[in-house]
């Protein structure tokens, strides 16, 4: 944590830790110490990625000592319990690390301020479909810091192992459900299943809608499949857990969001779907075997994954600094010495000549990452728009009524209607 505390702040504090939420404190968003102008930065992350976000900050500090950046940050559980707390007072930080699924919400709830009357701010080099997915009622409230994908991560020795053929770009989700039977029939597994059952991922359930050309959601923010889809894939993912190519529920249900608890993780099964970035967690357990591959097209060869921007950043509507606050976020997407002290911190960056400038450097996983991604160059339908707002609760309810599904208490049929329902309920449809 760095920056100035003041009596509002750290009473705040004082509140969310006892709540057990708190990370860090910042400075009110008022005018600092000497006449400079302070504002709150907020985001959430691993050390690694705290420990380059202040360097940046601080370069940006020796730039503008007329500006004082109040720096906190947490997990990404407890940050958005937190900014959720700070939104809901009126107390929202100046600037903020949003996720894709806060951005319609804060938009439309007045939290987020429209970026896109700010000449500070400059995006002629970000991704046009990337940009647009922080846009709501045709205002840019977000911008888009980095890219990421889906993936099936796996571990690749015990494929070749098994004598499964490796995943290519044209992998159908038939070829995917043959693999995931092949591999939990071979004895090279060791009695690890194929894969993590897909039923209970609302991710996973959008790119197969994508690939067979529907969507989770239509552009005046219904839902964009009927209970008919949603029974066809519970149905698809019911009969290979059944046949034992995917895990059983009580895999599932142990499920927390972490990579250490995935059927993959406790090494239960041999592959499993995630975001590309996350994957990284797989590593020390996989090992050297860790491989990436891309998510099946449908059968016509109709990608549905695409690009979704990593995390945003916004600024708040209340803010007393809106010109500081968007030079700050310009400094952070389009400086190129911002740009190498960040590095894909927060994933790949979403800034085309930062990437560029970005990517020969890259080490590790990152670098991994990087390779996976750039076979999609120009392969890849545009992201959706941001999420409606009741999204975020619509997640649990899908996992809950698969759960009901996979412990053979509903039907694919009843489950899927039910969800329908609450669905449609949800977003006021």
């Amino acid at each position: 944590m760095r920056g100035k505390r003041t009596t509002r702040s750290c009473a705040l504090a004082l509140v969310l830790t006892l709540a057990g939420t708190l990370t860090g404190c910042g400075g009110d968003g008022g005018g600092g110490s000497g006449g400079k102008v302070s504002l709150r930065f907020t985001w959430w992350g691993n050390p690694d990625r705290a420990a380059r976000t202040e360097q940046a900050v601080k370069l940006f500090e020796q730039r503008h000592p007329d500006i004082d950046i109040a720096t906190s940050f947490a997990g990404f559980d407890t940050y958005k319990a937190k900014l959720a707390t700070q939104a809901a007072g009126g107390d929202a930080p100046d600037v903020m690390q949003l996720d894709y699924r806060q951005i319609n919400q804060y938009a439309t709830s007045g939290i987020l301020l429209d970026l896109g009357k700010y000449s500070e701010l400059r995006t002629a080099e970000i991704d046009k479909g990337l940009l647009a997915t922080g846009v709501v009622d045709g205002k840019q409230y977000a911008l888009p810091v980095a890219r990421g994908t889906e993936t099936v991560a796996y571990d690749a020795a015990l494929w070749r192992e098994a004598g499964v053929p490796a995943p290519t770009l044209t992998w159908t989700w038939d070829d995917w459900a043959d693999a995931m039977r092949k591999l939990s029939a071979s004895k090279a597994t060791k009695g690890r299943l194929g894969s993590t059952d897909p039923g209970q991922s609302e991710d996973v359930f959008e790119i197969w809608l994508r690939s067979r050309g529907k969507s989770l959601y239509t552009k005046d923010e219904k839902l964009g499949f009927t209970a008919d889809d949603l029974t066809r894939y519970w149905e698809w993912c019911t009969g290979l857990r059944k046949e034992g190519a995917v895990v059983p529920a009580e895999q599932t249900t142990q499920m927390d969001g972490t990579v250490e608890n995935t059927p993959l993780g406790r090494l239960k099964s041999v592959s499993d779907f995630n975001w590309d970035a996350p994957s990284s967690g797989f590593a020390p357990i996989v090992g050297e075997g860790l491989k990436l591959a891309p998510l099946p097209v449908g059968e016509d060869g109709t990608p549905g994954q695409y690009f979704k921007p990593s995390m945003f950043f916004g600024a708040s509507a209340k803010t007393a600094h809106p010109e500081q606050a968007a030079q700050f976020i310009d400094f952070l997407l389009n400086d190129k010495k911002a740009g190498a002290i960040l590095g894909a911190t927060r994933g790949i960056p979403a800034n085309d000549a930062i990437r560029q400038d970005v990517l020969p450097k890259l080490e590790g996983f990152d670098q991994v990452i990087s390779t996976y991604q750039k076979q999609f160059e120009g392969k890849l339908k545009d992201p959706p728009p941001a999420p409606p707002k009741g999204d975020a609760s619509l997640q649990s309810t899908f996992s809950r009524d698969y759960d009901q599904v996979a412990y053979e208490r509903m039907s694919p049929r009843e489950a899927a209607e039910n969800y329908i329902t609450e669905a449609k309920a949800e977003l006021r449809q």
